[in-house]
C-alpha cells in the first residue's frame, strides 16, 4: 500500500523514513510534510548508509537533516514513488504492558474468574487500587520483543494459523538517539531522538501458558511472529513532537473507531519508560521504547482480526499507517 496525500503528513520540517524504489534496496531518506522525499545516501554521500546509522550519530545528524529540509534546491521525489518500510531496523525492542489506566481496568474485569461473585463496578474499584499502587511504587511493565516482529506500515500482516484471537494494540513507540543505560527521569528524554507509530500486535489465546500456568505471560509466542509489529510511516524528530504524553491515539478497523485515546491516560510517561528500562539494559539507538496500548482492543469489544481486516492508526503528528490482514495458507 501507498501512503495516502496529505496537506502534512506528520509535525515538524522533516521527518526519516526507509524507502525503496521498485527493485531497488532500502535506502534513508529525509521526508518533508509535502510528501517528497530525499536519498539521504547521496546528501551524506555514502551507499551503504541507513537510517540506524544516522540514529548512532544523532547529535550531529539532526542538525545536518535540519538544513537539508530547508535546501529547496535538492532533488526530492514523491513519495507516491516508493514503497515504505519500516523507518529503522532496531537492534532492541522494549515493550511495554499494562500501561494505560482504563484499557488495564477493563481487561482487569474481562479476565476475571467466572466464580468470581463480585458486580463489575466491584471489580473496577479493584483495578484501579492496583493502578494507583503501581503508579506510587513506579513500577512499569517492561519486557523484550524480537526485531524479526516488525513490518512495515503499510504491509500486509499474515495472520498464522494458530492464533485463534488476533489482536490489534496501537502504541506511541520512542526511538532511542543517544545511548541510555542508568539514566534518571529528568534526563530520559534528552536520549529520545523522535518517535514513530507501532501496532503490538497480540494474540489473546497465548498471552497465558495453558500447560503450566504458573509459568505466566508468554509473550515470544503471543506476539512476536513475523509481521506482527507494523512500524512507521517515519520517524518524527522529538523536537518536533513537543510533548508526547498528550498526544492522540486511534485505531479503525474497516473504518470503525476502535481504539481514541490520549497518551496523557499512561500510567507511566514516557520519560518514565525510558528510564526504567535503562536500568536493567543498556539502550542503543535506534532501539525501540513501545509505551503500551490504551482501552479498544478486541478483547474490549469481543472482535478479534480476521482475513481482510484493515487496521487504520494514527497519533498526533506521527502520521498515519494502514495494514490489511491477510490468513495464513494452510495445505
Amino acid at each position: 500500500m501507498k501512503p495516502e496525500a496529505a496537506s502534512a503528513l506528520f509535525a515538524g520540517p522533516f521527518a526519516l523514513a526507509t524507502l525503496s524504489a521498485p527493485g531497488g534496496p532500502a535506502f534513508p531518506a529525509l521526508v518533508t510534510p509535502d510528501g517528497r522525499a530525499l536519498d539521504l545516501r547521496v546528501a551524506f554521500g555514502s551507499e551503504e548508509l541507513t537510517a540506524r546509522d544516522l540514529l548512532d550519530a544523532w547529535d550531529t545528524a539532526i542538525a545536518r537533516l535540519a538544513a537539508l529540509a530547508d535546501d529547496n534546491g535538492l532533488d526530492r521525489r514523491p513519495l507516491a514513488d516508493f514503497r515504505v518500510h519500516a523507518p529503522v531496523e532496531p537492534r532492541q525492542v522494549f515493550q511495554s504492558g499494562a500501561n494505560y489506566r482504563q484499557h488495564v481496568i477493563d481487561l482487569h474485569v474481562a479476565h476475571r474468574d467466572p466464580a468470581d461473585g463480585r458486580t463489575p463496578e466491584e471489580a473496577r474499584a479493584e483495578a484501579a487500587e492496583i493502578m494507583d499502587r503501581r503508579a506510587a511504587e513506579d513500577l512499569p511493565y517492561v519486557f523484550i520483543g524480537l526485531p524479526s516482529a516488525i513490518t512495515g506500515p503499510y504491509d500486509d500482516v499474515v495472520l498464522p494459523a494458530w492464533a485463534e484471537k488476533p489482536d490489534w494494540e496501537l502504541e506511541l513507540a520512542v526511538v532511542i538517539g543517544r545511548p541510555a543505560h542508568r539514566v534518571p527521569v529528568e534526563r530520559a528524554l534528552d536520549h529520545v531522538a523522535g518517535y514513530t507509530i507501532a501496532n503490538d500486535l497480540t494474540d489473546r489465546a497465548t498471552v497465558f501458558r495453558r500447560d503450566m500456568p504458573q509459568i505466566g505471560t508468554d509473550w515470544l509466542r503471543s506476539k512476536n511472529a513475523p509481521g506482527f509489529t507494523p512500524l512507521g510511516p517515519w520517524i518524527v524528530p522529538a523536537t518536533s513532537v513537543g510533548e508526547p504524553d498528550d498526544l492522540r491515539l486511534t485505531l479503525a478497523l474497516n473504518g470503525e473507531t476502535m481504539q481514541d485515546e490520549s497518551t496523557k491516560d499512561m500510567i507511566f510517561d514516557v520519560a518514565r519508560m525510558v528510564s526504567y528500562a535503562s536500568q536493567s539494559a543498556r539502550l542503543l539507538p535506534g532501539d525501540l521504547v513501545l509505551t503500551g496500548s490504551p482501552a479498544g482492543n478486541g478483547m474490549h469489544w469481543g472482535r478479534f482480526l480476521r482475513d481482510d481486516d484493515v487496521m487504520d492508526g494514527a497519533i498526533t503528528g506521527l502520521g498515519a499507517q494502514r495494514t490489511r490482514c491477510v490468513a495464513e495458507a494452510t495445505s
